[in-house]
């Protein structure tokens, strides 16, 4: 797999079933692919493994189909069971070193970031990609940091080669803003699963990216 292409699409779309307006993952999910996205991670806090893992081999059946990279947040354990394209952890999570031990060369491995030294730490590490964020203020994570506004997403931009997501907080009104600020591929939540029509919210994030 060729990791630099990983991050090569403008939406990294994201799941949450309690902003999901009582649709189920698998419909959110089923109705994201069919607005065309390539990049999607499955990310749920509060659910038990099981569970999870039954969503997640559902959609990992789904995304294979569609040609659509599919990440799962924090659960190594899972994204192995279900064999997805690779897992995304944060700072106190697992370390990346350990998790590349597990997954295999051949498998995605993000890592979130908050700042310049985070970001370089990544890379020593060994990440295939990296978040950076949160730009925004955001209420889809519980243990969220303070955002980092647009001047750490300028540093990594102009900086490193590395492949990155914006994160927290993007919405249709502020996207275009992040994009004029150097970010290529934004990860959207509750913009895109809390909307009534799916893929017409796609669409628009996408136009919005390119104006």
């Amino acid at each position: 797999m060729n990791f630099q292409e990983i991050l090569d699409t403008d939406i990294y779309a994201l799941t949450d079933e309690g902003l999901s307006k009582g649709r189920s993952n698998v419909e959110v999910v089923d109705a994201m692919l069919k607005a065309g996205i390539k990049v999607l991670q499955y990310r749920e806090k509060d659910k038990k493994s099981g569970e999870m893992l039954e969503e997640c081999l559902q959609i990992r059946a789904m995304t294979k189909q569609a040609g659509c990279k599919f990440i799962v947040n924090d659960h190594v354990d899972i994204a192995m069971l279900c064999d997805a394209d690779g897992v995304h952890v944060g700072q106190q999570d697992i370390p990346v070193p350990q998790v590349r031990q597990l997954v295999g060369a051949d498998k995605i491995i993000g890592l979130s970031t908050h700042s310049p030294e985070e970001c370089k730490r990544a890379i020593e590490l060994g990440a295939d990609y990296i978040g950076v964020g949160p730009i925004f203020a955001t209420q889809t994570k519980k243990d969220v940091c303070a955002p980092v506004g647009y001047e750490y997403l300028e540093y990594v931009t102009q900086n490193h080669n590395i492949p990155h997501v914006a994160i927290g907080g993007i919405k249709l009104h502020n996207i275009q803003d992040v994009a004029n600020h150097g970010a290529r591929c934004c990860a959207i939540v509750s913009e895109i699963v809390g909307a009534d029509n799916i893929t017409e919210t796609v669409l628009a994030l996408r136009k919005a990216m390119v104006k």
